[in-house]
């Protein structure tokens, strides 16, 4: 069977790859330029396969000794011999898979070799005439450790006099990590792991500011996206529109690559090669039912930091417009591990697939919440699923005798910030692994609030309004219809809320245009 791997490792099995040659020139360039950096990107993000491919496209111009210190365990960083000589053995082995003489790369391996100043000396020796780019992955495996970080200060020292042109060293460093490494000297001082100095509690102090700004983006296009499906349909010819797949697996994932590889990989193994919209939504929904190690550090990022979790809340449920600022810790958290980006300087949830995980993991909290109080509390359903099919106008009427019942005794404010999470709290149970629902983002209008309703092959799009009048609610059915018209759906949902007190509540089919039309609910 032909596996989708997006990522690039090499197996005997044949991997489609997106190609990732632009993005390996931008990091070429700054090889070129000597630079020392880090790439910092959230979980299975790629960083290990873009340094797997990073090394066959230097290959005919440096030697690149690619090193890792996942696995390596406490003892390596137990003092500074064990961390040079464990060092030196791994440099000499990687060694083994590259051009280099078996001479060359044995001479690495020195018993003499105690500390750091003497590991200096012999990297001087060891460079001299060489361009060496070293990899280090995983560095933060060893982030609570100082003997790293006193490595990374002798680094940072030959970096110094290399420039200055008095010592020979590595021609360019990169590591590669979850942790911004040069904050690390900062959080091990904060966490009680190192003792501070005069400056040593401020940024600039750290052992790794010698580092350049990594800003390649990691993530894949529509357009990158589409390089890995034409080759797949090269072997396959399933007849797929690539351009419209792409997109679509862009639109779920925004480029996140083990996202992007899983959407792939079902369809190419679970869903019988469907690849089409509906296949699409379909490996999104089971992705949606996993328990993989990203979602887990999803959840456990959640339960482990209250704070954290509430901003979460409030992005998805509350629109909470905060700013995108990275030294607010809990924005800063966010972004490190890739559940945040920054949308016109706004914090934003980084893909739909994230977005839908959460909101149903809030869902299911309040969800677990509300049984301790009522156990018996439930939603009426009857109609809203019949012979496999999902009737959106008997849901949404159901969903108003629910919204009269629980919530509108309720102040307006908390009504307006709250109103997205009422329909999704209702409407999630009902989908009950069916399908989803997600927030369609709307970075430039506050006052727009569109939910995508997703069941099997049925996609709807309610879009949630607050009465401020008949002008503004024309405008509402414009809006939709626009929406309709990009989505080539034929039928839409206006859902408003209406606080005034003589109140006409509404439940019609409106005819819009083109045989379109709108269930107008006013509740």
């Amino acid at each position: 069977m032909r596996n989708f791997n997006v990522t690039g490792t090499c197996v005997p099995k044949k991997h489609y790859m997106v190609d990732i040659a632009s993005k390996l020139e931008q990091i070429k360039m700054m090889i070129d330029a000597e630079k020392y950096f880090t790439i910092n990107r959230g979980r299975q993000y790629g960083k290990t396969t873009t340094l797997l491919a990073l090394e066959l496209f230097l290959r005919d111009e440096y030697t690149v000794i690619a090193i890792s210190f996942e696995g390596l365990g406490e003892k390596p960083f137990s003092n500074e011999e064990n961390f040079c000589q464990t060092f030196m053995r791994l440099i000499s082995k990687a060694l083994r898979f590259t051009v280099e003489s078996k001479e060359y790369g044995d001479s690495w391996l020195n018993p003499d070799v105690k500390g750091f100043e003497s590991l200096s000396e012999h990297i001087t020796d060891m460079c001299e005439d060489k361009k060496i780019v070293l990899t280090i992955d995983e560095v933060d495996k060893t982030s609570n450790n100082v003997i790293f970080l006193n490595f990374l200060s002798k680094l940072r020292e030959k970096f110094l006099a290399r420039n200055a042109g008095k010592d020979f060293t590595f021609y360019s460093v990169i590591l590669a990590g979850v942790y911004d490494i040069k904050n690390i000297k900062l959080r091990l001082i904060q966490e009680g792991f190192h003792t501070s100095v005069a400056g040593e509690t401020t940024i600039n102090n750290s052992p790794w500011n010698i580092a350049a700004d990594f800003e390649v983006d990691m993530s894949f296009s529509a357009a990158e996206i589409e390089t890995m499906l034409v080759e797949y349909e090269k072997d396959h010819q399933t007849g797929m529109n690539i351009a419209e797949i792409a997109e679509e697996i862009y639109t779920y994932t925004s480029g996140y690559p083990v996202l992007v590889s899983r959407i792939c990989k079902h369809i190419d193994e679970k869903f019988k090669r469907q690849w089409d919209i509906d296949g699409v939504r379909e490996a999104v929904q089971m992705m949606l039912q996993e328990d993989s190690p990203l979602f887990q550090s999803l959840i456990k990022n959640l339960t482990s930091n209250e704070d954290f979790s509430n901003l979460v809340y409030h992005v998805i449920m509350t629109d909470l417009r905060v700013p995108f600022n990275l030294d607010d810790p809990y924005v800063s958290l966010g972004a490190r591990y890739g559940y945040f980006k920054n949308a016109n300087n706004r914090v934003a949830i980084a893909n739909k697939i994230f977005e839908v995980r959460l909101t149903n993991y809030f869902i299911n909290k309040e969800l677990h919440e509300r049984i301790k109080v009522t156990p018996l509390w439930g939603v009426d359903d009857e109609g809203i699923i019949v012979n496999g099919k999902f009737n959106m106008q008997v849901c949404l009427e159901k969903f108003a005798k629910y919204y009269h019942e629980y919530y509108s005794d309720k102040d307006v404010k908390f009504i307006e910030i709250h109103s997205r999470y009422f329909l999704l709290f209702f409407i999630s149970p009902i989908l009950n692994g069916h399908g989803f629902a997600h927030l369609e983002s709307q970075t430039t209008d506050r006052k727009r609030r569109d939910v995508i309703v997703n069941y099997l092959d049925q996609q709807f799009i309610i879009e949630l309004k607050i009465w401020r009048g008949e002008k503004l609610h024309d405008e509402a059915f414009m809006q939709l219809l626009g929406y309709m018209d990009k989505k080539y759906l034929n039928e839409g949902y206006l859902l408003t809320f209406d606080f005034r007190q003589n109140k006409e509540q509404k439940q019609e089919w409106i005819e819009v245009a083109n045989g379109k039309k709108i269930f107008n609910i006013i509740v």
